[in-house]
């Protein structure tokens, strides 16, 4: 037994609202069956992009695969660190993994692709400088350029000292920046007594 022309109809106008890729549970909160999306998946009119993560076959390939699967995955999550970095381009680091924060004593999903790197952070430092921005069609939560480099700062053991610079420097060249944003945030992590030297050197 097939699904009804109208549940795949349905299914299909569902993605495609929704930039043409969704989750499961958010496929089924729209009134997607599981049926459904096993069978279209079969007919080759979805395809899996990972576990629980489907996408429109007839839809261009992404571009940003894995913070797409991300943010798919782990909804609460937050893009940071060096994967924050290369979106904003304040690094020459290719992420290997995709870092992403979640508030403390969160339950994270486990992933099998892309490799994924999750820090705890503490509620304030999680809700700090969060960014939306709709890639291929998703929505996907990230850290804004100057919360990102204070994280880069109280990390710098995790990520190398020398990352952080070269994104701080990288920052005030850019010729975009907000030092009270910068400052403010690397309060938030407390390492704003850590930045201010380098950042006194540099301007």
């Amino acid at each position: 037994m097939q699904p009804t022309k109208s549940s795949r109809e349905h299914a299909e106008d569902v993605f495609r609202r929704h930039g043409g890729t969704l989750n499961m549970s958010d496929a089924l909160r729209h009134g997607v069956t599981r049926y459904t999306l096993y069978a279209m998946h079969d007919e080759a009119r979805l395809i899996r992009l990972a576990r629980g993560v489907y996408r429109l076959a007839d839809m261009p390939a992404l571009s940003n695969p894995d913070l797409v699967i991300v943010a798919q995955r782990i909804p609460k999550g937050v893009i940071c660190l060096i994967s924050a970095l290369a979106f904003h381009e304040l690094t020459t680091q290719i992420p290997h993994v995709v870092w992403v924060a979640v508030k403390r004593i969160s339950r994270v999903p486990k992933i099998e692709w892309p490799p994924v790197r999750v820090l705890n952070f503490s509620k304030e430092a999680y809700s700090s400088g969060t960014e939306t921005h709709e890639l291929d069609g998703v929505p996907v939560t990230m850290y804004s350029r100057e919360k990102t480099l204070a994280d880069c700062f109280k990390y710098r053991r995790k990520i190398g000292r020398d990352v952080a610079l070269e994104a701080l420097k990288t920052y005030l060249q850019s010729g975009k920046i907000d030092i009270d944003a910068l400052m403010k945030y690397a309060r938030v992590c407390r390492v704003s007594n850590v930045i201010r030297p380098y950042l006194e050197a540099m301007l």
